[in-house]
């Protein structure tokens, strides 16, 4: 079979890299969750999200979200005033079409005087009258105006939308509003958009939703366009901001398809909301942690110059091998993601400019695999690092054992520098499906077809199917065999899942499953929970392989360790080589701020190049950590100079010349370098793990004061058993703990903590409730911190924050109490918001350096 070709034309530019495609639609829950550094650095630019108060799902309410978006880098919250109505159809009280529209013009009056109080913050908001008008305000259902669909009879609508347009820009006339933002972009529109341009209410916006496929987008972007020229107006902003399936979500290899048509029509997208709120549509696991499609975001956020002619093998059709790609002539950099099929292809880059590049170019080859929903993952894989000659302005890289599901960046850079170039990597991942695996004893089920091109509305899952058995009272065996290509430390990666809310899990939580392997090295595994049934995470593992066939057993029972509890499915198991300890970040492919510049003329840097910053001029690296604690991070310097190192916004001094242990969060971390004198040459940033030199000191919650109706309970999965619970609901019900710190100043407090709670759904979205702690330092004020869902009480995560700690004994209190809403008097009467903190395991207090 002959490859296919992906041909990148870098000397045709097709305009300044736009970045829409990274918008999210109630991807946000509050402050925290996720967390600042997530959302900066998935490169977040808009999101749409629910009116404050609104009763439609938990969370993501407008008022309390847009101060930390923009805080994080972000540009515009496009509020959805229709949601705080509940239901779908929105449930809009009134007895006739003309009392609902009249309270309706109410609530919106009310929403945008609330949004003068954000002062300059309001610049950021763009309001949303009406969401798909055609199956809600203005359908044909129960709830609709009139019982006639605007498509047949526009009048209705159309007086409304004037109405809505009027008395938003009234009350602010530096407003913005966005419409008609139908679920497609029906024929009917070109009426609405002569209405409003005969009336003098077009939109600022304008918003559809592409439920459909990446070539849709493209097609119905130009078709809009057209519309524009032929009536005369805009060209407006554009805001896809609803797109993308379950199928798609979560998966490098489909999201590249939608990113490239986004990007390539210029315009802004929100990925579309079906599940759970706060995770950036499946993209942030727990608070601060990142799947393969956050990388993905974060490679797409980091593209810069202009975008450049891509010409795919089948141009426009998806689930193929698509790409985007851009060319910074200041960096000297081109850069290249792509796609969505297997098996082998040509990458072939055209015009690659001597002027740019020289004779030789260095390329940087990387993979991101696709993780699962809930599964986190660390950096990007680097597959290649290579020089090529360029041969009449032309670079031809062969691929072989492409992964559907797997997006991949090349980076572009001038070579020849005499750069030691990095090896290859210890070897490929192995996968071995489920469904291929061998099963025995009892309760065996092979479940699947999974989400498909026909069939979106399901997830993706490797292979499609999927194994069940494993459960409680079963003497389930699945069996793997693998071949470990060498001798060495494998890496072993379950992915499983199991639904929070199935029968044989609501009880105890995560399902516990047994590992040997060649029936010995016995292991307890939990397998991780989700919020339905095929959402897939990891459970990993580590173990010495010799070279040559083993078999890997889970099973639920062991005769040494016991049996399980729950009820789980597997989707596959993927071995690894392990490839070494230290985690490399070249400054060169970093993100650059405040006049900083790459050079290529430095003789000894790690890659092709290095990073020189001026004075204030700064590098950022987006790096991984596995666990909250303590990591060993040295940058790498070329020459003399100095530079402030900041890691998630907190400055920990001098850059030093060597191995320092600092304190880094699991999951994501943003480490910054700012030059501090005239010139400082940054080359790359080295992250191994922990040399136990920061002291951490655990306090176990059951060992605290507690007050009121705090109580020790049990809880088998936390430490030794027991957690306290019950905190919450007034000042009066608290946790006081003490720790000490060897030294004043800052340090992370690390929360583990379960979080079960869920409040009733109106339709298919999932509704887990963050609760929150206000802790207080000392006596201090308290700080509010969120807590996202665990899934169950059952699950214990940790989540990290940094405080200041006096020498010696401190003292922590934690309580709780229902927020009300923005009034100040009404409160949530769908137990949207809770009373009560998180049950806490423990306490770890660690210096941040």
């Amino acid at each position: 079979m002959t490859a296919e070709t992906l041909t990148v034309d870098l000397g045709t530019e097709t305009g300044p890299f736009h970045g829409g495609a990274s918008g999210t639609l109630y991807g946000l829950y509050g402050d925290g969750v996720p967390s600042r550094t997530v959302v900066e650095g998935m490169y977040v630019r808009t999101v749409t999200t629910k009116a404050q108060d609104g009763i439609q799902h938990p969370g993501a309410d407008a008022l309390e979200i847009l101060p930390p978006f923009v805080a994080a880098g972000g540009k515009d919250v496009y509020v959805y005033l229709t949601d705080i109505h509940r239901g779908f159809p929105y449930e809009w009280p009134g007895a006739t079409g003309e009392e609902r529209l009249a309270a309706y013009l109410e609530s919106i009056r009310r929403q945008v005087g609330q949004m003068q109080t954000l002062g300059a913050l309001k610049s950021h908001v763009v309001y949303v009258p009406f969401n798909e008008p055609e199956g809600n305000m203005f359908g044909t259902g129960e709830w609709s105006y009139d019982g006639v669909s605007w498509h047949t009879e526009p009048g209705p609508y159309f007086a409304a939308w004037q109405q809505a347009y009027h008395l938003i820009k009234g009350l602010d006339p530096e407003a913005r509003i966005a419409g008609p933002n139908t679920c497609i972009l029906y024929p009917e529109v070109r009426g609405f958009l002569q209405f409003a341009r005969e009336h003098g209410v077009l939109p600022d916006v304008i918003t559809w939703h592409e439920l459909s496929s990446p070539d849709e987008v493209r097609t119905n972007v130009a078709k809009y366009r057209e519309l524009e020229r032929e009536l005369g107006i805009g060209p407006l902003p554009v805001n896809l901001n609803e797109y993308a399936h379950n199928y798609h979500l979560s998966v490098p290899g489909q999201m590249i398809q939608w990113i490239a048509a986004i990007e390539e029509s210029k315009v802004d997208a929100d990925m579309a909301y079906w599940n759970i709120a706060g995770n950036l549509n499946d993209s942030a696991v727990e608070a601060n942690k990142g799947n393969g499609q956050w990388w993905l975001f974060n490679a797409y956020g980091q593209l810069s110059g202009n975008t450049v002619r891509v010409t795919a093998p089948h141009p426009n059709v998806q689930y193929t091998l698509q790409g985007l790609a851009t060319l910074d002539r200041l960096k000297r950099q081109a850069r290249v993601l792509f796609g969505g099929a297997s098996g082998a292809a040509d990458l072939v880059i055209e015009g690659v400019a001597a002027d740019v590049f020289g004779t030789t170019v260095h390329v940087r080859l990387q993979e991101i695999p696709w993780s699962g929903q809930v599964g986190a993952s660390p950096q990007p894989l680097r597959l290649l690092d290579a020089e090529l000659p360029v041969t009449d302005g032309r670079v031809a890289l062969p691929l072989t054992d492409l992964d559907d599901m797997s997006a991949y960046q090349l980076i572009l850079a001038p070579g020849g520098h005499g750069a030691a170039l990095l090896p290859p990597p210890a070897g490929r991942r192995l996968t071995y499906e489920a469904e291929d695996a061998t099963y025995t004893g009892d309760g065996y089920t092979k479940n699947g077809p999974e989400g498909s091109p026909s069939d979106v509305d399901k997830f993706a899952t490797s292979g499609g199917y999927h194994i069940g058995g494993l459960r409680t009272g079963s003497d389930g065996v699945l069996a793997f065999d693998v071949e470990a290509p060498q001798d060495g430390t494998y890496d072993i990666r379950v992915f499983a899942g199991s639904h929070n809310l199935a029968d044989l899990v609501r009880e105890n939580g995560p399902t516990n499953v047994f590992l040997r392997i060649d029936g010995k090295d016995a292991r307890e595994l939990r397998l991780p929970l989700g919020y339905k049934w095929a959402v897939w995470g990891h459970t990993d593992t580590e173990a010495e392989l010799t070279a040559g066939p083993h078999r890997i057993t889970l099973a639920a029972q062991d005769p040494d360790l016991g049996t399980t509890k729950g009820d789980a499915v597997v989707d596959k198991l993927d071995l690894a080589l392990r490839d070494g300890q230290e985690a490399l970040y070249d400054a060169e492919f970093a993100a650059l701020g405040a006049g900083a510049r790459v050079s290529y003329a430095n003789l000894g840097a790690s890659g092709p190049g290095a990073a020189v910053l001026p004075r204030g001029g700064t590098v950022t690296f987006w790096v991984h950590a596995a666990d909250d604690g303590e990591a060993t991070l040295t940058v790498d310097l070329l020459g003399p100079g100095e530079g402030l190192l900041t890691v998630n916004g907190e400055e920990l001094g001098g850059v030093q010349r060597g191995a320092v242990p600092l304190f880094l969060a699991g999951g994501i971390n943003k480490v910054t370098v700012t030059g501090t004198s005239e010139r400082l040459v940054v080359d790359r940033l080295r992250v191994a793990p922990s040399r136990a030199l920061l002291p951490a000191y655990v306090s176990a919650a059951e060992d605290g004061i507690l007050s009121g109706t705090a109580r020790v309970a049990g809880r088998s999965y936390a430490t030794g058993g027991k957690a306290v619970d019950g905190i919450g609901a007034g000042p009066g019900n608290a946790l006081t703990l003490t720790v000490t710190a060897e030294r004043a100043g800052r340090h992370a407090l690390t929360i583990r903590y379960s979080n079960g709670e869920q409040a009733p759904a109106t339709h298919y979205n999932p509704d887990p409730v963050c609760r929150h702690a206000d802790i207080s330092v000392n006596g201090a004020a308290a700080h509010r911190v969120l807590f996202p869902t665990t899934f169950h009480f059952n699950n214990f995560w940790n989540l990290s924050v940094p405080v200041t700690l006096d020498q010696g004994t401190n003292t922590l209190t934690v309580t709780a109490d229902e927020l009300p809403d923005f009034d100040g008097r009404t409160r949530n009467e769908y137990g949207q918001r809770s009373a009560y903190a998180p049950v806490i395991d423990q306490v770890t207090v660690t210096p941040l350096a």
